[in-house]
């Protein structure tokens, strides 16, 4: 019996902006994907902390942005996983509970550029389909993972848009209202985040 293929879309979303959301929307219309879910991750472990809106505010976010979207799902599966979150255990985790499903890690050739660094990133490239959109921004990615047979790089639109942009823009009263899903940018005023 042929498996459901799920893409996993790891990201702190915040927040999460039409660049994200064009990525996913391209995907899963362009690909052998039945859904992909927008895995909110609580703390990257390489990131700084301070910026992060509450975890539950941005997967609020992330619902606001896809529910009328059946295809791209939010999950919250690393709330509940020990801190820090590692991709490699969260796959595990995932795999554990969900026999049915084939999961394929979705990430941009930025990410890709710094998998080696990733905690147990060869086991990510025995067992599972990687697929990887273009950015600008990427650099050189490593020769062992050029033509990797795991690895499939697609040609999508690239998207320069950061959260950290949006963030910015906002902190400096910016109206960004096309840069973010509608609902997102009425609750981001309605809260005063990033202000």
């Amino acid at each position: 019996m042929k498996k459901n293929k799920v893409g996993l879309y790891f990201g702190t979303f915040n927040p999460i902006h039409i660049g994200h959301l064009a990525i996913a929307n391209y995907l899963v219309e362009n690909s052998d994907l039945k859904e992909i879910w927008m895995v909110v991750t609580p703390h990257n472990p390489l990131k700084k902390k301070n910026t992060l809106l509450e975890d539950y505010q941005r997967l609020h976010m992330v619902h606001l942005a896809t529910d009328d979207y059946p295809k791209i799902k939010p999950s919250n599966v690393e709330f509940s996983l020990p801190q820090p979150n590692y991709t490699v255990n969260t796959l595990a985790h995932l795999k554990e509970k969900h026999p049915e499903t084939d999961f394929v890690l979705i990430m941009g050739e930025d990410n890709l550029k710094s998998l080696p660094k990733w905690k147990n990133y060869q086991v990510l490239l025995e067992e599972y389909e990687i697929i990887v959109y273009p950015r600008i921004s990427a650099g050189e990615v490593p020769l062992e993972l050029v033509n990797h047979s795991s690895i499939t790089k697609i040609e999508a639109p690239i998207m320069e848009i950061s959260s950290t942009m949006i963030r910015n823009g906002i902190s400096q009263g910016k109206d960004l209202r096309y840069f973010l899903h509608q609902d997102v940018n009425t609750y981001l005023t309605e809260m005063n985040f990033y202000k």
